[in-house]
């Protein structure tokens, strides 16, 4: 863990005039030399023998008051040092100390200050595409205000298309933000500056340097990657609350499926609600398949129903699309004389075999390897390819139904619909609005929703309603759960159905929206040293907690337990607010250290 600050340091004489609060400055920190961040002034100290700052880089405020009050609840919530918070604010080339000239807009009205609470509203829109119109009129009247926009989106395809939407609408470009752009630096200037209003772009848009914020957009709230796998471990919707309540700004959360998070706040009035419900609703069918058994044991990977309806739409010159989401052609190999599992030996998952390149590869660390003729472990000719992919549909599909035409989908490009009679697809095909396929079937989801997730219902859930927009005729789903709260929701069109049961699971298991966790994860690339600093960790952890509502709850292997070479525990903690899991974390951390062990904490995991 980090050195919790601030730190104090002598101002010298030459600065005193032009040092700003937000400004960069140069300091010496032990036998180092990095960059820090002015966040206020003192003329007291309880520190002896202070170093002065070494060099002033910027002279003026870098980052603004609201900025500041942003990084500080960051740091509080997320269980990082206010320093670590600030540098995920900014772009790579201001963390490394370039010097940059900013021509401040002193035109703008700054507004500082607002007497009225920020107005949030869940939008929860089934048909995808109607969101657009309340977008505009709302980016509309924010702009008239003089006030500014950030939209944030899951994927860069989506800011593209939203680029040209408001272009083509309101006649002004926005500016593009996201991590990684060539022109980082650039457009976040363009953006302190004030030479644009309206700011969109995947996570890291929601700290951009806007003055006067009026209106944040987050489209697919519901969307995992808003949640950064870096440390600060920060959800940018939940960053949006911050900022919005700092600069009482207006906040829209967009969704074809809600988290349960959002949905409970709708259910306690906490936040606004507007239903947008689907123009046409498919006919949905629900395929019981654990009476076919032997049948599916044979490796028929259809039912006979869906068999019989896939050839009643190529007969009627239908477009079909088969969904499954997992990719390749087998889901792991393995010898079948002495039983050896091929993993990758860097994550230790089971590798998945790519028919079409003759691979094996690790979905997490994009390992491959040529895929063997004989056992590596006893040298037998026995490899066995068990599981199914898309690969392995397509392959099976074809022989199904020699006549067809048979295309798979495996990345988000268009297709063109008048290729093929068949399409198979993993999750890519989720993002597209202007397909209407006559067919959609959905193969199997019952992996998904049997993991070791709490959240796993609510992501099943959340890529059936994303296919729903894509047919208006006919939605066939194969499973073994024809039960689930998941599929009656779909089956009886309603959605209040599934966040009802799954609302009422979280609670009676006091998972989130009903708590919150954290999870300490430790790693080292000796797995006997990891393991014993998980548990030495624990115990310092259970015995020093005198907090009643915060909860140790256990110690495990982490998900995945090796990952790119390294090995993993994690610690998991329970309470009812999420700044009191990082107060408790950030005392009892400070002074923990095991050598060649790297901790982390991560709040609120998805």
């Amino acid at each position: 863990m980090p050195v919790e600050g601030p730190f104090d340091y002598i101002v010298p004489q030459g600065f005193a005039q032009k040092i700003k609060i937000g400004s960069r400055v140069r300091i010496g920190f032990g036998a180092r030399r990095m960059i820090g961040y002015i966040v206020g002034f003192t003329e007291e100290t309880k520190i002896k023998n202070l170093k002065p700052i070494l060099e002033l880089i910027d002279d003026f405020n870098l980052l603004d008051k609201n900025m500041l009050l942003l990084t500080k609840e960051l740091s509080c919530y997320y269980c990082c040092s206010w320093g670590e918070a600030i540098e995920t604010t900014l772009p790579k080339a201001l963390r490394i100390g370039k010097r940059i000239n900013l021509g401040i807009n002193t035109s703008r009205v700054r507004i500082t200050q607002r007497k009225f609470n920020p107005d949030v509203t869940l939008l929860h829109d089934l048909e995808g595409t109607a969101r657009w119109d309340i977008y505009l009129k709302q980016i509309r009247q924010a702009l008239e205000e003089k006030r500014s926009v950030i939209i944030l989106f899951s994927d860069i395809d989506s800011f593209l298309k939203a680029k040209e939407i408001i272009v083509f609408h309101l006649g002004v470009s926005p500016i593009v933000l996201y991590r990684k752009q060539p022109r980082e630096l650039e457009e976040w200037l363009k953006a302190k500056e004030g030479k644009a209003n309206i700011i969109i772009g995947t996570r890291s848009a929601i700290f951009a340097p806007l003055s006067n914020l009026g209106l944040i957009i987050i489209d697919e709230e519901q969307d995992t990657v808003y949640k950064q796998d870096q440390v600060p471990h920060y959800n940018a919707r939940e960053v949006a609350f911050m900022r919005v309540n700092i600069d009482a700004a207006k906040l829209i959360l967009a969704s074809t499926a809600p988290s349960s998070e959002m949905f409970n706040l709708v259910k306690k009035n906490k936040i606004g609600y507007n239903f947008i419900p689907l123009k046409s609703f498919p006919e949905i069918k629900i395929l019981n398949t654990s009476h076919e058994y032997y049948r599916l044991k044979r490796k028929f990977i259809l039912s006979k129903y869906l068999e019989d309806l896939i050839s009643a739409n190529l007969s009627a010159k239908g477009k079909i699309l088969l969904f499954l989401n997992r990719k390749g052609f087998a889901t792991f190999a393995s010898c079948r004389y002495c039983g050896m599992v091929l993993k990758c030996p860097r994550c230790n998952i089971n590798l998945v075999y790519y028919f079409q390149d003759n691979i094996l590869n690790c979905h997490y660390c994009n390992f491959k390897m040529p895929a063997p003729k004989i056992c590596p472990n006893c040298n037998s000719s026995y490899i066995r390819y068990s599981g199914t992919g898309t690969e392995k549909i397509e392959s099976e599909i074809s022989r199904t139904f020699p006549q067809a035409r048979i295309k798979r989908v495996d990345k988000q490009t268009n297709i063109d619909i008048d290729a093929a009679d068949i399409f198979v697809s993993a999750q890519s095909i989720i993002r597209k609005n202007n397909y209407n396929f006559s067919l959609i079937a959905v193969l199997s989801l019952d992996n998904s929703l049997n993991r070791i997730d709490f959240r796993a219902s609510e992501k099943a859930f959340a890529l059936l309603v994303g296919l729903l927009r894509l047919t208006q005729e006919k939605f066939a789903i194969q499973t073994n759960l024809p039960r689930h709260h998941v599929f009656s929701a779909l089956e009886n069109k309603d959605v209040n159905i599934f966040y009802d049961a799954e609302l009422k699971q979280r609670k009676q298991l006091n998972f989130p929206p009903y708590s919150h966790l954290g999870i300490v994860k430790l790693r080292s690339v000796k797995e006997d040293r990891v393991l014993q600093a998980s548990l030495d960790l624990f115990k310092k952890l259970d015995r020093t907690n005198r907090n009643k509502n915060i909860e140790l709850i256990s110690v495990n292997p982490g998900q995945p337990a090796k990952l790119r070479g390294k090995f993993y525990r994690q610690i998991l903690i329970r309470s009812d607010n999420a700044k009191s899991i990082s107060k408790f974390l950030k005392i009892h951390l400070k002074d923990f250290s095991h050598s060649g062990i790297i901790v982390t904490v991560d709040i609120d995991p998805i």
